[in-house]
């Protein structure tokens, strides 16, 4: 099963970019900015400051893909516990493609 790589605008720090992301990394980001209590811009405003090479799109898919990694290495006894949502389904389902 493949996701698509689909074009989408988003604002950071009041100018407007936009990044690729197949439809699994742009729901599994949307689930953990919505768990954090954070906008969908400033979630990505903070990984566009904290990456250091590559691309923003790039450095998305390596945060939700980091973000979803952990939970599975804890075990599920980390704060924001393992929860079988679609959208890690869908990200497990776009790396085991690849």
């Amino acid at each position: 099963m493949s996701s698509p790589v689909v074009k989408r605008s988003i604002v950071i720090a009041g100018h407007k970019t936009s990044v690729s992301l197949e439809d699994a990394f742009w729901q599994g980001l949307k689930e953990i900015a919505a768990r954090r209590d954070m906008t969908l811009s400033d979630l990505v405003a903070t990984i566009d400051t904290g990456r250091h090479h590559g691309n923003l799109s790039s450095a998305i898919r390596l945060f939700v893909l980091d973000f979803y990694r952990a939970q599975s290495d804890d075990g599920g006894a980390a704060s924001e516990p393992v929860r079988n949502t679609a959208a890690a389904r869908m990200v497990t389902s776009v790396l085991r493609a690849e």
